[in-house]
């Protein structure tokens, strides 16, 4: 059986940990692509080194160019800036369309049967700016978002409740920003409702972390942004697809009428599965609810308008 393909373009950090969680699980061959000479070649070197001592073996290659990816089965893609103290997300978008324009050409050339998974910020934005440079069906073009918001939502509820993070399943809607929408009502520990475990002020102190997660890892290190979450939960949808194990994940994908949405990408759970995207699952929102992911879209979608596409 032939091994599958992952490439990851960009060989920053989010890109480099992204490939050490996909070789470490064995999930196929990684091929990383990087403009700088000889770094992506260093740092696959080093990770396939690792290999004998933690015994996986994947293949990893490093590349500067485009061509060692082609008949990539999932493509990741990490290029661009990443964000500085003060910078929003939105502050990135024309230096990362550019770069994603180009970036995204390159791949469906080479690997037209691929899964892109964009990482790039403002995520919602590039997943659109991808799907559209794409020409590829809304099934095969997502955004890592939801599942990295949604682990820190995890992680704090873990912190307050000094339970273990793996009892915890949360749920979060809307754009990776401070518009996002976490979802106490669908978020549990073992079954339990968060709100028998807490009361209402922690929720809204833990909802109000999680919206400023990414912020908070920015501040602290001052000269970068996070990347050991957003590296992993590229990896999860990646190996969600490879192992059609159609998964329930939040995801940003292309609506076109779900939750009332249109022309968008967005943040929503879906099934994930071996062909992509397998469905949109829309769950019933209070109005309060509705609300907060009406403010979300509309933040994305001024964003979207600024792409001038």
């Amino acid at each position: 059986m032939k091994r599958k393909k992952i490439s990851i373009i960009g060989a920053g950090f989010v890109g480099a940990t992204a490939a050490h969680w996909a070789a470490e699980k064995e999930l196929g061959d990684v091929i990383l692509v990087d403009i700088i000479e000889g770094m992506p070649q260093g740092k696959s070197l080093d990770l396939f080194q690792a290999g004998p001592i933690e015994g996986f073996d994947a293949r990893v290659i490093g590349s500067n160019s485009f061509q060692e990816t082609e008949n990539s089965d999932v493509v990741i893609i990490t290029s661009g800036v990443p964000r500085k103290p003060g910078m929003s997300r939105e502050d990135l978008l024309e230096i990362n369309k550019k770069i994603i324009e180009s970036v995204v050409s390159e791949v469906v050339k080479k690997s037209p049967q691929a899964i892109l998974i964009l990482v790039t910020n403002p995520l919602d934005t590039m997943t659109y700016l991808a799907f559209k440079k794409s020409g590829l069906p809304k099934q095969r073009v997502m955004g890592m978002a939801g599942i990295l918001d949604t682990a820190r939502f995890k992680a704090f509820i873990a912190m307050e409740l000094g339970v273990s993070v793996e009892d915890i399943q949360a749920l979060l809607l809307g754009g990776h920003g401070d518009e996002m929408v976490p979802l106490p009502r669908y978020t549990t520990v073992s079954g339990i409702p968060l709100s028998h475990l807490l009361p209402q002020e922690k929720i809204d102190r833990l909802v109000d972390r999680t919206r400023k997660g990414g912020g908070e890892i920015v501040n602290l290190l001052k000269t970068g942004s996070a990347f050991y979450a957003p590296s992993a939960a590229a990896i999860q949808m990646t190996e969600a697809i490879l192992k059609d194990k159609k998964r329930i994940l939040p995801c940003c994908v292309y609506l076109d009428g779900e939750y009332g949405l249109k022309d968008i990408c967005f943040g929503v759970p879906v099934k994930l599965g071996g062909d992509g995207i397998e469905s949109i699952i829309e769950l019933p929102l209070t109005e309060e609810e509705k609300n907060l992911v009406a403010k979300s879209a509309e933040s994305v979608k001024k964003s979207i308008l600024e792409l001038k596409l």
